[in-house]
């Protein structure tokens, strides 16, 4: 199984989705190298980053489901680095 590294840059705009969001997360937690959210109060908004190594199916599942939720954006940078797992 090859598998590639990427950032999914996630924007949460309605808190109400945030639980659906952490389930999804978990849901994915063995592909998750690492997390940072930032709460920008200013706006009323959170701006969080994911790192993974995972499947490009994985990775794209992730992120479509993340993208899904109601007042959530997200997009994934992906790199050129592919491993075998």
């Amino acid at each position: 199984m090859e598998t590639r590294v990427a950032v999914i840059g996630i924007i949460v705009e309605d808190e109400s989705s945030a639980d659906r969001l952490n389930g999804i997360l978990h849901e994915y937690g063995r592909f998750i190298i690492g997390r940072m959210g930032i709460p920008y109060r200013l706006k009323g908004i959170n701006v969080i980053s994911i790192a993974v190594d995972a499947p490009q199916d994985a990775i794209a599942a992730l992120s479509g489901k993340i993208g899904n939720l109601p007042g959530v954006s997200a997009k994934t940078a992906y790199s050129n680095f592919v491993s075998k797992a």
